[in-house]
């Protein structure tokens, strides 16, 4: 006896279970709120200390890159962005997991063809496009006499 295809599809989204979307907005807002509420809180302990306000944004984005690798590296980071979704996988600290997973993915392979090879796998091409668009930023500026 041969199943339509169609029948098949009607029959998975009757049982297939839905997923929280307001449970999981929920937990994302809160999350992404609490890492910048991290992020001020280390930026003003640092201008309290006389760091500049360019030293201090510098030196919490390193903080937070620093944050997400060990996460990664010891494997909690994936754990709490399944819990915690895309409030974690703010452009910061989702860049350095981006860095770190492929690494220690390939890491058995060796320094050059594992981590080496594979550190930009997944970044390079954010990486990439981010040196272009800004060139191409620049070179625009530069035309109209802005830079």
């Amino acid at each position: 006896m041969a199943i339509d295809k169609n029948e098949y599809q009607k029959t998975v989204e009757k049982i297939k279970p839905r997923p929280p979307v307001l449970k999981n907005c929920v937990l994302a807002f809160l999350m992404g709120g609490f890492v910048c509420f991290l992020g001020e809180v280390l930026f003003h302990f640092l201008r309290g200390y006389g760091l500049s306000e360019k030293d201090s944004y510098t030196v919490v984005s390193v903080v937070f890159i620093l944050i997400s690798a060990v996460l990664t590296g010891t494997g909690i980071y994936d754990d709490l962005v399944r819990i915690f979704g895309a409030g974690l996988i703010v452009p910061i600290t989702g860049f350095a997991n981006s860095m770190v997973s492929p690494a220690l993915e390939h890491k058995q392979e060796g320094l050059v063809l594992g981590v080496g090879a594979k550190l930009f796998t997944v970044a390079g091409p954010v990486v990439i496009y981010g040196i272009l668009s800004s060139l191409i930023v620049a070179i625009i500026l530069r035309g109209l006499g802005k830079l």
